[in-house]
């Protein structure tokens, strides 16, 4: 039985012949590598990997439902926020007051389930703000 079939058999698919994957020589030469190096079957080592890849796309469109769900001004705030402006900043660029720039992060972090600007930074630090930069005029 292939690597690939007993991987899909090991992550509960029962007739894993309906599903094809090809995977390029480099592919199959890393994961041997990367099994040999960590001393487990090429099986193993392949599963975990996709179940952690699968984890990780999970959490990202988890992430972008969470993001679409907050308001254009909420998603301003988080931007300039990941992008490591405090809320004084914050407060300024969008001509705001400090305590309203307070309750639209407060309004993210509760959005994300998350209970610090930190937290949130860490969340969507993969996440491209440079276009949310604010400009220097």
């Amino acid at each position: 039985m292939s690597t690939w079939h007993n991987l899909l058999r090991r992550l509960g698919f029962t007739r894993p012949s309906r599903l094809t994957f090809e995977m390029d020589q480099e592919m199959v030469e890393s994961l041997q590598h990367l099994a040999q190096r960590e001393q487990r079957t090429e099986t193993d080592l392949a599963a975990e990997l996709l179940s952690m890849a699968l984890v990780r796309r999970d959490a990202a469109e988890a992430n972008l439902r969470r993001w679409q769900a907050l308001s254009p001004r909420e998603q301003q705030v988080a931007a300039l926020v990941c992008l490591g402006y405090t809320n004084r900043q914050i407060a300024t660029h969008l001509v705001l007051s400090y305590e309203t720039v307070k309750t639209h992060v407060r309004n993210v972090l509760y959005k994300f389930d998350l209970r610090s600007k930190a937290e949130l930074r860490q969340t969507l630090s993969d996440w491209d703000f440079s276009a949310w930069q604010p400009s220097n005029s």
